[in-house]
């Protein structure tokens, strides 16, 4: 492990010195915001009104925790750079070294996604408490769960972008299948909760990386119980063993498709 924490720890430093790239995408992330408020406010003609159980207030602070896991991941540069690595034959020169690709990706794409992350909360809580104040009934107690919460959703997402940019082993690009991964987090992660979809949809999204990844952080901060808080951790804990067991299996047969073919 004090490999992978070294590995983190270089890359974090070496993006500290870049964070000013970073904070060029706050404008997408604010102009996401402004155009879901104003979505909202729309929908929402009675600011007191509910719906689905969600008032005006927390559905716009929903989508601002949401955006902030999403754009913490940074998932399409991890893609594209182990899809490259793939096809460039550059994931041979790891398969020698003293530490596991997927461990190496993980640890020194989660510098990056820690910094992020601290970067988007900052901007987010402070455009979400200009715009909306604080939320009614907020818990302080739900701090710590949402944090680490919000640590695990990250580190699922990045494992499941991590299997996705693997399959370059065998197609092309992996780029179309991130871009529908993405696409299938935006409509039924990050725009509405999960309580906004019909019968057999959400029963579905329930078990899917919906859930995990950007569902079960926001719920916990908008709606926090000790309920939802236990099966969103265990329903995590699950899908973060599930996601090393399936990184692994794809990257060792990926490796021995390779060497097979004389790569």
């Amino acid at each position: 492990m004090r490999k992978y924490f070294y590995i983190f720890k270089s890359n974090l430093i070496a993006n500290l010195q870049y964070v000013s790239n970073i904070m060029i995408g706050f404008i997408t992330y604010f102009v996401i915001i402004f155009i879901f408020t104003n979505l909202w406010e729309y929908i929402y003609s009675n600011p007191d009104k509910l719906i689905n159980g969600y008032g005006l207030e927390q559905m716009i602070w929903y989508v601002i925790v949401t955006e902030i896991l999403w754009y913490a991941t940074g998932g399409r540069k991890l893609c594209n750079k182990i899809s490259n690595d793939v096809k460039s034959g550059n994931i041979a020169y790891n398969m020698n070294k003293p530490y596991s690709y997927i461990g190496y990706s993980l640890s020194s794409h989660m510098s990056e996604a820690i910094l992020r992350g601290v970067l988007y909360t900052i901007a987010g809580m402070v455009m979400g408490l200009v715009l909306l104040g604080p939320i009614k009934d907020f818990n302080l107690i739900s701090i710590p769960f949402v944090l680490i919460s919000s640590l695990l959703a990250v580190l699922i997402n990045i494992l499941l972008v991590i299997c996705i940019g693997l399959t370059a082993f065998w197609v092309e690009d992996s780029g179309p299948f991130y871009w529908i991964y993405s696409k299938v987090i935006l409509v039924f992660g990050t725009m509405f909760p999960i309580e906004y979809f019909p019968g057999i949809i959400k029963i579905i999204l329930n078990y899917s990386p919906v859930y995990v990844t950007t569902y079960g952080p926001a719920k916990l901060f908008i709606d926090f119980s000790f309920e939802s808080c236990l099966s969103i951790l265990v329903a995590q804990i699950i899908y973060l063993i599930l996601s090393v067991l399936l990184a692994s299996f794809i990257y060792r047969k990926g490796v021995r498709q390779l060497n097979v073919n004389g790569g």
